[in-house]
């Protein structure tokens, strides 16, 4: 139950993230979530949106480089300790967590949404499993 993350590949200059941002709302893609890395020349905007095909191909179009990335997007209670019960489940299976970001939304106000790129993306999910954490699939992403 992985969901498909849009990665690009942007310029560190002033102007290109809104580029980026302008392709996508021209296009009535909503994004969900998004994390950007950066170095003194270049980033990196880590995303996930509502319409995985068009916005990448719109972006594609702009001659934006974009990659698409299977993540784990998990429901957590939006309360003391709800990050924590998943981090503890990965790390007492020897699960590791490469990157990770949050986002809030949708109607349910009791629940924050984790984006998390583990090692291995199918023992990450056998590994959550029944513990009580709901994994979103891309349709889900697409409703919140």
């Amino acid at each position: 139950m992985s969901v498909k993350q849009i990665s690009v590949f942007l310029e560190n200059k002033p102007g290109t993230l809104q580029r980026m941002t302008g392709v996508l709302a021209e296009n009535g893609i909503d994004m969900r979530a998004l994390t950007i890395a950066e170095t003194k020349d270049f980033g990196i905007a880590r995303m996930v949106v509502n319409d995985v095909f068009s916005a990448t191909n719109v972006l594609k179009e702009a001659d934006f480089v974009a990659s698409l990335t299977s993540v784990l997007a998990v429901e957590i209670p939006d309360e003391p300790g709800g990050l924590d019960k998943l981090i503890r489940i990965f790390a007492d299976e020897k699960v590791n967590i490469e990157y990770m970001y949050a986002f809030l939304g949708g109607k349910d106000v009791k629940h924050a949404y984790m984006i998390l790129r583990v090692s291995d993306t199918a023992a990450g999910e056998a590994k959550l499993s029944g513990r009580g954490l709901k994994l979103l699939t891309q349709e889900e992403i697409s409703e919140i």
